[in-house]
């Protein structure tokens, strides 16, 4: 499967948040709004396409990437890459989140080098759990929103 990178514009932003989940993932469903789209657009969003031009996901980086509620319970220190993903519900649950998240954090290391990641993630979603764990992230931080539990996951590369 071929993946490319494109800047995030009007339209994939649109597209990306239609998508509709199937429980218990309809957690991540979007609701479209025009500050949605807005942030979407504010460049730390990036969108994942295959080689047939289809949204195969997204990502983003920075504080786009984090849970504002997190802050409070201190999951947010200095010194890590906030990194949020997002793949296209059609092909969620077919085994391909490896090549996608592995496509991803490619990417981001040719653009930062081995600058220590951070992903989070609600602790219902143990398939995406599994999936970090497997490309070496571990468990960190845990906070709630009130209604759902998060956990932060880090990454951070040995120097030799």
């Amino acid at each position: 499967m071929l993946l490319y990178v494109n800047e995030m514009d009007e339209i994939f932003a649109e597209e990306i948040l239609s998508w509709k989940y199937e429980a218990p993932y309809d957690f991540y469903n979007n609701e479209f709004s025009v500050d949605a789209v807005r942030e979407m657009m504010n460049h730390s969003y990036s969108a994942v396409l295959d080689e047939q031009d289809e949204i195969f996901g997204f990502f983003c980086i920075g504080e786009s990437a984090q849970v504002p509620i997190g802050n409070d319970f201190g999951a947010y220190p200095k010194g890590f890459i906030d990194v949020g993903i997002g793949m296209n519900p059609v092909f969620t649950g077919q085994g391909r989140g490896l090549t996608f998240l592995t496509f991803i954090l490619n990417y981001i290391k040719g653009r930062y080098g081995d600058a220590p990641l951070r992903l989070t993630v609600a602790v219902f979603n143990g398939r995406a759990i599994y999936l970090y764990e497997k490309l070496g992230f571990v468990k960190e931080k845990e906070f709630t929103n009130g209604d759902v539990v998060f956990i932060t996951m880090i990454r951070v590369f040995k120097k030799t």
